[in-house]
């Protein structure tokens, strides 16, 4: 082989990242490397058994799915093989020389350059092949694609570089070959490998077969043979009774690309006019890519054991994606294309139990003490639910938590809040917006001074699931920020006059003053029943966008998705501000001070709100005015 054939290149930085991770790691699981790498070649194989379906010829020579570890204490290395799809040149590039999985992006982006911390995020993530590094001080991967006569070698160090070039192999499929640094010595111990395999990789549905060394493979007239380390049947298949908790836990991280524990597993067979098996979990940790806009199925289908996809979203609405696990059919048949999937009526019936299925397990353990780690990690995207399923719309409904104004850093079920409602209160309200300013929004006033409890909703989807109507017995929600509100029937809780009004016809002139001044900037100017500290507030009018939703419009898609709409500017006539602003307007008050103090008073507004001032450069020129006649 020539020097010309060897080609070179660089990992891209999140790989380089990572790497360095890996190899200066010092996390104390090891060993999950094997697990990633026997998941991988499994995965390999599931892949060219589907693709065989309508190839046969791919198999024809070599039928038997497996997966070989080999030994060479003498060299220091230890080889990983199966004979599953295999990887050409372009896919040893893009599948081990590039990060295209947005979660492992997510993940590297984590990284704060601290050993201690880094290292820590291992075990919530499960980064695959890179994991090989945490042992190895030199790796090489040959492949040979199936129905290819061409194999190639990808060899690196993890130091930044990785070499690429010709190489041979008897037959399809890929070896991986580790060559393990001092100190790991553990990993050249047979007996070491099979406890990992039991422990890790048992369930996997083909063969492990550690085979027998070459200079160990006849010892005192003895032959020894190679040994198959797993079960190699399906876990799906087997009785519930004779799975443990740590199978079922192993199962999901293979099958989910997982590190953490399930929070909950969900194990049965559906008979019927349809029959299916489906193993599914709620992980424990919220994935790196939950809010990727792919919003991806992460489940699995087979066909009779066999693997057909490990994307189907025909099986599962967007709201339940974090859900991973496997679903075998018994009905679909094999050759089933992905957009037979979306059009079939079995798909229709298996995705609705599914959903049956998981929402039934959520609302058994909808009261107990471990649902708020499910619901802060999964809670905002299961209420997309609200806003695309209308048929199950009240149940999701059930499940939710919100916080409110009252319930602190706690979340509170819609049946606890209805119990509190005010006397007379006919609307459940509430306020969206950033989690860090909503509670503090000077709309709230007048609502704490009455003692109504609001729900504070701060996730992106809210915007949008209440605007659908959705009502809780019968009452319906009502956005805080958005048309008038009356709240006279509610009896006050306190005193929420805080002073005298400014007289009537003062208040008429400063209305008819801010209104001449502002001009179209703002839709109109009125006295505000809502306010009780502050001295302004934005509001939008009963038939327009609100506020928040209008903001997050214009950063998804562009400030054409929601332009700038003018709003209501609500002003309080008890406040010591605006009383005096209303005794110059009524009097001989100077014109230019009040359309100052009108700019100003909504600018003020904007920036409670969370936006900019319209004109940032004519804000700072009429605050500096303000405050050199206030000192003057």
């Amino acid at each position: 082989m020539t020097a010309e054939s060897i080609e070179t290149r660089g990992f891209e930085a999140e790989v380089a990242r990572l790497l360095h991770l890996m190899v200066h790691s010092v996390y104390s699981e090891k060993e999950i490397f094997l697990r990633e790498l026997i998941s991988n070649a499994s995965d390999a194989c599931d892949k060219l058994r589907y693709a065989a379906l309508t190839e046969p010829a791919l198999t024809a020579d070599d039928p038997n799915f497996r997966v070989e570890i080999s030994l060479a204490k003498d060299a220091r290395t230890l080889t990983i093989a199966d004979n599953g799809i295999g990887m050409s040149k372009d896919e040893l590039i893009a599948n081990l020389g590039t990060i295209a999985r947005s979660g492992t992006s997510a993940f590297v982006e984590q990284l704060s350059g601290d050993a201690a911390s880094d290292v820590s995020l291992i075990g919530r993530f499960g980064v695959g092949f890179y994991s090989v590094f945490m042992v190895a001080e030199a790796v090489e991967v040959v492949s040979r694609r199936a129905g290819s006569d061409e194999a190639w070698s990808w060899e690196s160090d993890g130091a930044g570089t990785y070499r690429l070039k010709p190489a041979t192999r008897a037959g399809r499929g890929t070896t991986v070959t580790l060559r393990l640094r001092e100190g790991e010595d553990e990993f050249l111990d047979a007996w070491r490998l099979k406890r990992i395999v039991k422990t890790y990789s048992d369930h996997i549905a083909l063969p492990v077969i550690l085979k027998a060394e070459a200079d160990e493979a006849q010892t005192d007239g003895e032959q020894k043979e190679d040994e198959t380390l797993n079960s190699a049947s399906a876990l799906w298949t087997r009785p519930k009774s004779e799975i443990t908790a740590e199978q079922y836990a192993e199962f999901y991280r293979h099958a989910g690309h997982a590190a953490d524990e399930p929070w909950a597993t969900i194990h049965w067979k559906a008979e019927g006019t349809i029959e299916y098996t489906g193993l599914l979990f709620i992980p424990g940790t919220r994935p790196f890519d939950l809010f990727d806009p792919k919003r991806e199925s992460r489940l699995k289908l087979y066909v009779r054991r066999v693997f057909i996809t490990d994307s189907c979203e025909a099986l599962l609405p967007g709201y339940l994606r974090f859900v991973k696990g496997i679903v075998d059919s018994a009905d679909l048949p094999l050759n089933i294309s992905r957009e037979m999937l979306q059009e079939s009526p079995l798909t229709a019936k298996i995705r609705s139990g599914l959903v049956k299925k998981i929402l039934s397990e959520l609302e058994k353990r909808a009261g107990d003490d471990g649902f708020k780690t499910f619901w802060d990690a999964f809670g905002p995207v299961l209420k997309e639910g609200l806003y695309e399923d209308f048929e199950r719309r009240e149940q999701i409904l059930k499940l939710a938590r919100f916080k409110t104004t009252k319930s602190g850093d706690e979340t509170v079920t819609l049946a606890e809040y209805a119990a509190r409602m005010r006397p007379n209160q006919t609307a459940l309200y509430f306020i969206t917006g950033d989690a860090a300013t909503v509670a503090r929004s000077p709309q709230l006033e007048a609502f704490k001074a009455r003692d109504i409890e609001v729900l504070l909703l701060s996730d992106p989807i809210d915007d949008f699931w209440t605007g659908t109507g959705l009502d809780w017995e019968g009452k319906p929600f009502q956005s805080v920020t958005r048309g008038d509100i009356d709240l006279s029937q509610i009896p006050a809780a306190e005193d929420e006059r805080k002073g005298e009004d400014a007289p009537e016809g003062a208040i008429a002139s400063l209305i008819a003053a801010a209104k001449l001044a502002l001009g179209e900037a703002v839709k109109d100017v009125r006295v505000s029943k809502r306010l009780t500290d502050s001295p302004v507030c934005l509001v939008a009018a009963a038939g327009d966008m609100d506020m928040h939703l209008a903001r997050l419009m214009r950063a998804a898609r562009g400030r054409d998705a929601a332009p700038d709409e003018a709003r209501i500017l609500e002003i309080n006539p008890r406040h010591p501000l605006v009383k005096a602003l209303a005794a110059r307007a009524e009097g001989d008050g100077a014109v230019d001070a009040l359309d100052d103090a009108a700019h100003l008073l909504l600018d003020q507004a904007r920036i409670v709100e969370g936006e900019a001032p319209s004109d940032p450069a004519a804000f700072a020129r009429r605050l500096s005015e303000v405050m050199v006649r206030a000192v003057a």
